[in-house]
């Protein structure tokens, strides 16, 4: 058992597919440099023992502690509850420090950043009879922030932290994924300032795509979504509610965009300027059809474009959070620049990098 323990875990920018992973379809993310980093010591009191100066918290939990009933957004707990029913023992205590450098509440997966982490170092400290990698890791992090909370996300985050690079996830029932890249330049993020509702953003479009899908099946049995184009669209809105067409109309547009910004990745050279263009349309459903942004986000996308970015769009779930922009690399400065001044708090060039390990 190690007496010592550092790891660290990317932050992620989902480029393709937002509002996409939760109906089964895959979508397109990068971890980038931005970090949560878990150092741990262990102790001799039988105590997981962590502080999180970042948000001002400090938490002390027992080894044997079963959180058999668990609280809403528990995280810590809910890992150990996931790494226990794969055979982890968790026998002795650390002391841990958790902190970092990503923008909290601001849509480039912080909570799930530290929670891989806390999975990577459970594993790590403790010891599991799977073979230890990045796919085991993500996958038990998924368990342990969706599943166990019965939440209504989906594997993008996790996967892309876990994982890291560049990579397409194939979201549905034969779940896969490619790392298709290991850099893209010229990215800038802009982070709005403004907290976003996760929850309350996921739950309202999740809930209404899936009604609007739902409703397509019962008229339609045959309709498939995976294989639905602007034709389908246009063949069944009718039978929808007003309320509903953004969405169904989404789900299928976006499924759209993110395959032909597959295309675009897998050539031998990238092709940045139609990227771009591909990102501009998947930012205005997010913006028309979802209705995810707020004014200041629409200033900051629109500065970037001006100063001559490519493409940007929102990253998350929206209602706040942070944009990326898709910049020339000689002007990677002047577009900063021009979110900033559209009301950005805070604007970083990043980078693509590799998913959790171990420092």
């Amino acid at each position: 058992m190690s007496l010592q323990i550092s790891l660290r875990a990317p932050a992620r920018i989902c480029l393709f597919g937002d509002h996409q992973d939760y109906l089964g379809l895959p979508v397109i993310a990068c971890s980038i440099n931005r970090f949560i980093d878990l150092n741990a010591t262990k102790n001799n009191y039988n105590k997981l023992h962590i502080k999180l100066p970042d948000i001002n918290s400090e938490r002390v939990i027992g080894i044997k502690e079963k959180f058999e009933i668990l609280e809403k957004g528990d995280h810590l707990a809910s890992a150990l509850r996931v790494v226990r029913k794969y055979g982890v023992i968790v026998d002795s205590g650390y002391d841990i420090h958790i902190s970092g450098d990503i923008p909290i509440n601001a849509g480039i997966s912080s909570s799930s950043a530290l929670l891989v982490a806390w999975i990577h170092f459970l594993l790590k400290a403790f010891g599991t009879e799977k073979q230890l990698n990045s796919e085991f890791i993500a996958q038990l992090a998924y368990e342990a922030e969706v599943l166990e909370h019965n939440s209504p996300g989906g594997k993008m985050d996790q996967y892309t932290i876990g994982i890291g690079h560049l990579i397409f996830l194939e979201t549905g029932v034969s779940f896969n994924f490619e790392i298709i890249g290991d850099a893209i330049d010229g990215m800038v993020l802009g982070e709005s300032g403004i907290e976003k509702d996760t929850l309350g953003v996921l739950e309202r479009c999740k809930s209404n795509a899936l009604k609007a899908i739902q409703l397509i099946k019962e008229q339609d049995p045959s309709f498939v979504l995976e294989l639905a184009n602007l034709e389908d669209f246009e063949a069944h809105q009718s039978k929808l509610p007003e309320s509903l067409k953004p969405y169904f109309y989404a789900s299928i547009q976006n499924h759209i965009i993110t395959q032909k910004a597959l295309k675009e990745f897998k050539k031998p050279s990238l092709n940045y300027s139609g990227i771009g263009d591909l990102m501009n349309q998947h930012h205005r459903i997010l913006k028309n059809d979802l209705n995810i942004t707020v004014p200041r986000i629409d200033a900051m996308i629109e500065a970037a474009l001006k100063a001559g970015a490519y493409g940007a769009k929102i990253i998350g779930s929206g209602g706040g959070g942070c944009v990326v922009a898709l910049a020339p690399c000689h002007l990677q400065k002047e577009i900063s620049q021009a979110i900033k001044a559209a009301g950005a708090k805070e604007v970083y060039p990043v980078k693509v990098t590799k998913g959790t390990y171990r420092i």
